[in-house]
């Protein structure tokens, strides 16, 4: 791809991204929704996913942003829904689905048909937690929502290695598959815990806060090249070192966090976007190799594999959510009882993605023998059917529907009282502390400096306390937001003071750089105390 239509895609579909934040509809459906109208208007260059790009340099910074920003105890707690939803279902999904396509299309092969179901089996909760956190579902369905995505790839694309070597006639076996999966999984988990403590040592290591962000950027390649170099899962090498990451990143220098945080945000943002306006622009490729088959026909067939992938979800949730509760006494004392409710959500919340997109592209063109792969352009377009009806259909009505079922949403009062005492807390024991030091001669300060100190932690503890009080009848702003605003001003008049200053040379632009950083980091911190 040239560097224009490669910039067009990236600034467009940021654009649309960010636009979608002033609208009721989430990012992922609007990107693809004009993906899809801007796929046939003139002038707008081709775009076809190639497998060798998505797979190995998309999916895994994808994977470890998302894998960073999970909770680890929570996904622990929640282990057993996730793991019945990322590997129990999805192997459900391609039997179900591939039967189903068999018996659906007559000229579809059973092995070709089972690769269908493999490349379909794996939804994408990129757009189900964004709306999930849009309309404040429960911290549960969430958390199961992004373990399922974080591990469901792996199964899928191992799923579909053995059904596409039984389709081009590699005589696979089931006993072939379940070592080739086992193969996969066990050793991607094996990568990423080979690979998680001397990362983390350099991490921590590294002094220069550049020089570690780098190391950040390399990780989620460096873990799934390696695991894919020794036929191992490098989705589970990915997730299982940035599971780790995340969970000790406390250890690593404030600075490293700081850059971090914002260059993996930009990272996330500009991928996810480009990600799902990819998946409308590819309607003009789909459609380019249906033409020997019916309009009336393939309508049809996407339509009945559209419902049987939605049909097979629920027909798996329901039992794998209760029927554990049923069976042992132990799920019952551990985990809360589910509701209806929540495993309707959860089943509704099956949206497909880029992966399946992708899978499918890399389906090879001939089979051994030299003969075309049986079906290879009608599996593209369920497979591109698939992704946009679920998208479409599951992503515009799940927040009118978790609406509708009136689940319990996140209590945000209660949280910030959480938040409350956990800062309550830590601030007696840094109390402690500073009055351990300062009775250490060799830490004697002036009083300003330690009243000072003793100021910016009452400051800290108050803040979160101020945003449950009242709210200022003049301005409708509680402390919390007028203290913000007017630190804000603060920093501006000396911002403006410091350019102005520089502009009269009486400072060079280095120490303007110096000052105006020194600013930026009050602000932000500021910023942090209030949020």
């Amino acid at each position: 791809m040239h560097i224009l239509p490669l910039l067009l895609l990236v600034a467009g579909s940021a654009a649309v991204a960010a636009a979608a934040r002033r609208t009721p509809v989430p990012a992922p459906l609007l990107l693809v929704t004009v993906g899809l109208l801007l796929s046939y208007v003139p002038g707008v260059p081709p775009y076809e996913l190639d497998p060798e790009v998505v797979l190995p340099l998309l999916l895994p910074p994808l994977l470890y942003t998302a894998a960073a920003d999970s909770s680890y105890l929570d996904l622990r707690a929640q282990l057993r829904p996730v793991a019945l939803l990322s590997v129990g279902y999805v192997l459900f999904a391609t039997l179900v689905v591939g039967w189903a396509a068999y018996l659906i299309v007559p000229s579809l092969p059973l092995p070709a048909a089972l690769v269908l179901g493999a490349v379909v089996a794996p939804p994408d909760a990129v757009a189900a937690t964004a709306v999930a956190r849009r309309v404040g579902l429960p911290s549960r369905l969430t958390t199961i929502l992004q373990g399922e995505s974080l591990v469901n790839d792996a199964t899928a694309i191992t799923a579909y290695k053995v059904a596409l070597a039984a389709a081009v006639g590699e005589g696979a076996t089931w006993a072939g598959g379940v070592r080739e999966f086992l193969l996969a999984a066990v050793g991607g988990v094996a990568v990423g815990l080979v690979l998680m403590l001397p990362l983390h040592w350099l991490r921590t290591h590294l002094k220069e806060a550049l020089l570690q962000n780098t190391l950040s950027l390399l990780i989620p390649f460096v873990a799934y090249g390696i695991a894919e170099q020794v036929h191992a899962s490098g989705v589970l090498a990915v997730v299982v070192v940035a599971l780790y990451l995340g969970h000790r990143s406390w250890e690593v220098d404030f600075a490293t966090r700081l850059q971090e945080e914002a260059v993996w945000k930009m990272v996330a943002f500009i991928l996810e976007s480009a990600v799902f306006a990819l998946i409308g622009l590819q309607l003009p490729v789909v459609l380019k190799g249906l033409g020997h088959y019916k309009v009336t026909d393939a309508a049809w067939y996407a339509v009945a594999v559209f419902l049987v992938v939605v049909v097979s979800r629920y027909v798996w949730v329901y039992p794998a959510t209760f029927l554990p509760r049923l069976l042992s006494a132990r799920v019952r004392e551990r985990e809360e009882n589910p509701t209806w409710k929540a495993a309707f959500i959860v089943g509704w919340a099956g949206m497909r993605g880029v992966v399946s997109l992708a899978i499918a592209f890399s389906i090879p063109l001939t089979v051994h023998g030299g003969g075309d792969f049986p079906d290879r352009n009608l599996i593209l377009f369920l497979t591109f059917t698939t992704v946009i009806g679920t998208l479409v259909v599951q992503g515009l009505t799940l927040p009118p529907l978790i609406r509708l079922l009136k689940l319990p949403r996140r209590d945000p009062q209660a949280e910030t009282l959480a938040e409350a005492n956990a800062q309550a807390q830590a601030s007696r024991a840094a109390e402690r502390r500073l009055d351990e030091l300062l009775a250490d001669e060799r830490n004697a300060l002036p009083p300003p400096l330690a009243d000072r100190l003793r100021s910016v932690l009452e400051r800290r503890r108050n803040a979160v306390w101020e945003r449950l009080g009242a709210v200022n009848p003049v301005s409708g702003e509680t402390a919390d937001d007028t203290y913000r605003r007017l630190s804000r001003e603060m920093i501006g008049a000396e911002r403006e003071v410091f350019v102005r200053l520089r502009d009269l040379r009486y400072i060079d632009d280095e120490m303007l750089r110096t000052l105006l950083r020194r600013l930026d980091l009050e602000e932000a911190a500021a910023y942090r105390e209030a949020a």
